[in-house]
């Protein structure tokens, strides 16, 4: 698979109501996962929305979620960049020049879900999620 790169929005609390909303616009295949799934039910935020993809027959790829517990929703932080993908040596790459100079809110490392994944801001302002899908085998 190459590398994508698309929009990643957040939302305070009705990101399920706002991914089905573009799912409406645009078509496509809508995946939502929430907090509970991946054992989180604490705080009120289990049937919130932990990662949600819209992959449309268009091609346009939307990625969305709810805030995360202790992360408080604003303009400006409610969106970044994602890449995404199994090219490891590549994404790792990306994942060293865009954090270089910037912030790392994520260290890039394997998460609870099997990815490896990490968040930064750029030397720029701009968030960036970087994602390395697990392999199957």
């Amino acid at each position: 698979m190459a590398s994508l790169l698309n929009p990643y929005l957040s939302f305070d609390g009705n990101a399920r109501q706002a991914l089905e909303f573009y799912k409406e616009v645009f078509g496509g295949e809508l995946r939502l996962n929430t907090y509970g799934d991946f054992g989180q039910a604490g705080a009120g935020h289990a049937d919130k929305i932990m990662h949600g993809m819209l992959a449309s027959p268009a091609g346009h790829t939307l990625m969305g979620a709810d805030m995360p517990p202790g992360m408080s929703h604003a303009p400006g932080n409610n969106f970044a960049v994602s890449l995404s993908g199994d090219d490891e040596s590549a994404l790792h790459g990306y994942w060293e020049k865009l954090s270089d100079g910037g912030s790392v809110a994520v260290p890039l490392e394997k998460q609870m879900w099997g990815d490896v994944f990490g968040m930064c801001t750029d030397r720029f302002g701009i968030p960036w999620m970087v994602d390395i899908t697990r392999s199957e085998g």
